[in-house]
């Protein structure tokens, strides 16, 4: 598909299908020459993700035929067309990720593409636009750049298990050590068993947090599209699925990106023993470091992972609201919202999967 943009003389700005073969194609070379890219800029992240819930995935490309870039490609930006009833329409790169963002090839002036950006968005009645990571609008009319709202956590793992123990905080390393009495035990698939496994757990574990959990065809289309770079991890307690993490490989790091437990698995101490079976797993899969995700910055799960022995390092982010538009909010942090989740804990777990999906399409 093609859109009337306009970059520079000699270049051209288009809209593209990241699901067709020889685009796609194109695109992963791109993305795995660029050293700040990220799983969610894949074309696989996209399409997973239309396919999982129903939001459009577009991609945007700035082109340089018989240009010095490989493939002609001097710019990418992965997009999802979000809808929702509740928050809105919203242009997210990339949707339901936590990165993502413009990447540019050297020398190339980003301003025309956020220009081409917000354009887009009001084409397609999208009042809001979120930039998670990338090359970011800087004193640009309409944008909102976040430096302190979310950090990121990575750290290398060590070279065997007993010193990747012995690198956990000793008060952490204690309840590892407990765990790894406990009668639990630990696989590691993507089948149908595992699966069923995962989204259980990590359905009851969002309906304890007041969060609506995700399409379970979101998870499948993620573990189908991106093959052996994506596993799920669960610790079992006499047969039942206790914790349970999904995670995605790339360029050397795994990160537990889906993963939660049940109430009874604080008690047996099941996700300390997931999150550092999983740092075994991943050595052994070759990995180097250990991305631990982002987290709201002085939340919960913050302060878990400075536990773990992570350094939060500030995620910088950037949004975009239409003139005349009132800011989009589907913070679950925000105050905005305590009531309805509240309400969420409440609720009886099958009503909370069988409404959850609905809501958390949108949320982008």
């Amino acid at each position: 598909m093609n859109a009337p943009f306009r970059l520079a003389t000699g270049s051209r700005l288009r809209l593209v299908d990241p699901g067709d073969p020889g685009e796609a194609a194109r695109i992963e070379r791109f993305v795995g020459a660029h050293p700040e890219a990220t799983p969610f800029h894949r074309p696989a992240w996209l399409t997973a993700v239309a396919r999982g819930t129903g939001n459009r995935a577009r991609a945007m490309v700035a082109e340089y035929p018989g240009g010095p870039v490989e493939d002609g490609l001097a710019a990418y930006l992965p997009l999802h067309e979000v809808h929702s009833p509740i928050f809105g329409r919203l242009l997210a790169s990339s949707g339901f990720a936590v990165g993502g963002g413009l990447l540019l090839a050297p020398d190339i002036d980003p301003a025309p593409l956020f220009a081409a950006l917000e354009e887009l968005a009001l084409r397609l009645c999208c009042p809001a636009v979120e930039l998670r990571g990338g090359v970011l609008p800087q004193d640009r009319t309409g944008w909102t750049v976040r430096d302190r709202s979310h950090c990121g956590f990575v750290a290398p793992l060590a070279r065997d298990d007993e010193a990747q123990l012995l690198a956990i905080p000793r008060k952490q390393r204690a309840e590892v050590r407990k765990s790894l009495t406990a009668l639990l035990d630990v696989d590691v698939g993507n089948g149908l068993a595992q699966r069923e496994a995962h989204y259980a757990v990590y359905a009851e574990s969002l309906r304890n947090l007041g969060t609506p959990v995700f399409p379970r065809a979101l998870f499948d289309a993620v573990l189908d599209a991106f093959a052996e770079d994506a596993d799920i991890l669960t610790v079992r307690h006499q047969g039942r699925p206790v914790s349970s993490v999904l995670s995605l490989y790339h360029r050397g790091a795994v990160m537990p990106y889906w993963g939660g437990g049940t109430r009874e698995a604080r008690r047996l101490r099941a996700n300390d023993r997931m999150y550092y079976a999983l740092m075994l797993h991943a050595r052994a899969r070759g990995c180097s470091h250990f991305d631990f995700g982002r987290s709201k910055t002085c939340s919960g799960a913050y302060d878990f992972k400075r536990n773990w022995g992570f350094s939060p390092e500030p995620l910088v982010y950037a949004a975009w609201t239409a003139p005349g538009a009132e800011r989009r909010d589907a913070d679950p942090t925000s105050a905005k919202h305590v009531a309805q989740i509240a309400l969420w804990q409440r609720l009886p777990l099958s009503v909370a999967n069988r409404l959850g999906p609905f809501i958390a399409r949108g949320l982008g």
